[in-house]
C-alpha cells in the first residue's frame, strides 16, 4: 500500500487539451471518486495514472517513487475495467493466477492466493467454470479477484459496475465498499453514477472539461459545492436553481416579487440560488406559489413537481403523502438551506 500523488498533470490530444493541471493527493488507504459528466477526462486521468497513457506534462509519484516513465507492468498497480476482460478460454482459477504466473510466482503460492482471493470473494465454488459460465456479476468479482491476487499498491476502478442491472449494482457496490475496508488498498474508483460517488468515497473528485470543479468528502460536495456546477451535478433529484436578483439591502428576489433568503455579503443584481427538493416543504406560509403539475410517487418517497409561472421545481416528501395533481400550493424556503452563486462565474458565494 502506498499514498499517490499527481502534481501538475495535463494531457493534450494533438492540440486539445484534455486534462488541465490536475493537483491530488490520496493518503495511504484512502478511496478516491472521481466523478463527472461523459467526456471529462476521468477515464483518461485513470490511463495515465495506470501507464496506459503518457502524461504531456506533470509527474505521478507513488509510494514516494516516481512513476512518470514507469512502464504499466512496474507500477504495481491494479486496474478493473468496465468490461471485465477476462480470458474467455480460461477458467476463473486461471484468469485470477494468471498475472501471478506472469511474474514467476511458484505454482503452490499462486494456488494459495487464488484460494484466499476466492473466499474473499465468495466464488470458490466457481473456479473451474469459464467466463461464458458465469453471470455478469461473478465475471465482476472474478475481474476484482484478478486485479486482488496481485496485492497491489493502487486498486482503479473504471466504472466497473456499469454494465450490471440495478440491483447487482448495489449488491456489488457494497461488496467494493467492504473489499476496500478488508485490504486498505489505496483506491480511485471512476463513476458517473453520482449515488456511488457518494456512497463509496471518503473525498471526491468533481471533474469537468478536464478541470477538478470541487475535491472534497461527499459530505461537504453535498452541503457546499463550491460551484453551481457540482451543485447541479451531485444530487438526485438535482438541486432547484432560481434565478434571482440580490437587492441593496441583501434580500434574494425571484422574478415574481417573492423573496427567498437573504445574503449579507455580496454583489447587488444578479444571482443563482440553489435548494434541495429534501430542504423545501409544502405548507401555508410558503413564499413560493404555484400548482403541482406531476406526481411521482417511489414508495419510501414521493416527488411533486410545482409550476412556480417562471420556473418549476421538485419538492422531495417522506412516504405517500396526500398531493392532488393540479392543485395549488404554496411552497417554504428555510433560509438556512440555500446555496448562492455568481451569476457569471458559478462561484459560491455563501
Amino acid at each position: 500500500m502506498a499514498d499517490l500523488a499527481l502534481k501538475g498533470i495535463h494531457k493534450l490530444f494533438g492540440t486539445v487539451r484534455v486534462l488541465h493541471e490536475i493537483d491530488i493527493h490520496l493518503p495511504d488507504g484512502e478511496f478516491l471518486v472521481l466523478v463527472g459528466p461523459s467526456g471529462c477526462g476521468k477515464s483518461t486521468l485513470m490511463n495515465l495514472i495506470a501507464g496506459l497513457e503518457e502524461p504531456s506534462g506533470g509527474s505521478i509519484e507513488l509510494g514516494g517513487k516516481n512513476i512518470t516513465n514507469v512502464g504499466p507492468a512496474d507500477r504495481n498497480i491494479s486496474m478493473v475495467f468496465q468490461s471485465y476482460a477476462l480470458y474467455p478460454n480460461m477458467t476463473v482459477a486461471a484468469n485470477i493466477a494468471f498475472p501471478l504466473e506472469m511474474r514467476g510466482v511458484p505454482k503452490a503460492e499462486r494456488d494459495k492466493t487464488v484460494a484466499s482471493v476466492s473466499s474473499t470473494l465468495q466464488i470458490g465454488h466457481l473456479l473451474d467454470r469459464r467466463p461464458r459460465q458465469l453471470s455478469g456479476g461473478q465475471r465482476q468479482r472474478v475481474a476484482i479477484g484478478r486485479a486482488l491476487a496481485r496485492q497491489p499498491q493502487l486498486f482503479l476502478f473504471d466504472e466497473p459496475l456499469s454494465n450490471l442491472d440495478a440491483k447487482l449494482r448495489v449488491d456489488m457496490r457494497a461488496e467494493i465498499k467492504r473489499l476496500h475496508m478488508r485490504t486498505g488498498v489505496t483506491t480511485i474508483y471512476v463513476t458517473h453514477d453520482q449515488v456511488e460517488a457518494m456512497t463509496l468515497g471518503s473525498r471526491i473528485a468533481v471533474l469537468n472539461g478536464g478541470r477538478i470543479q470541487q475535491l472534497a468528502t461527499p459530505l461537504e460536495i453535498y452541503t457546499r459545492p463550491a460551484n453551481r456546477f457540482v451543485a447541479e451535478f451531485i444530487g438526485s433529484p438535482s438541486i432547484n436553481m432560481f434565478e434571482a436578483t440580490r437587492d441593496d439591502a441583501g434580500e434574494l428576489r425571484l422574478p415574481d416579487g417573492a423573496v427567498i433568503g437573504e445574503l449579507a455579503q455580496g454583489p447587488t443584481g444578479k444571482v443563482a440560488v440553489g435548494v434541495r427538493p429534501e430542504d423545501l416543504s409544502i405548507r401555508d406560509d410558503g413564499q413560493l406559489q404555484g400548482r403541482i403539475s406531476l406526481v411521482e410517487p417511489t414508495g419510501p418517497e414521493t416527488y411533486a413537481l410545482i409550476d412556480l409561472g417562471h420556473t418549476e421545481i421538485t419538492v422531495r416528501m417522506s412516504g405517500l403523502p396526500n398531493v392532488e395533481l393540479g392543485a395549488a400550493v404554496r411552497v417554504h424556503v428555510p433560509p438556512a438551506s440555500i446555496h448562492v452563486f455568481a451569476a457569471d462565474t458559478g462561484l459560491r458565494l455563501n
